[in-house]
């Protein structure tokens, strides 16, 4: 099981959110079990190989 960190937030009527190792894609719910949903769905797409171009965030420190 792969368990990744989000950040997530509400704003007015809508729940946003991203995984901190993927800070570019966000995605959004009306509820936070609709947010979660849409997470991971967000996960497969990212880890699938369909889309070209994915970053991560560097993880490398200095």
């Amino acid at each position: 099981m792969v368990r990744l960190r989000y950040v997530r937030w509400k704003d007015d009527d809508v729940y946003l959110g991203y995984f901190e190792d993927y800070p570019d894609y966000l995605t959004q719910g009306t509820s936070e079990d609709e947010l979660r949903e849409n997470l991971i769905d967000l996960y497969r797409d990212l880890i699938s190989g369909e889309i070209p171009y994915i970053t991560r965030k560097s993880t490398s420190s200095f």
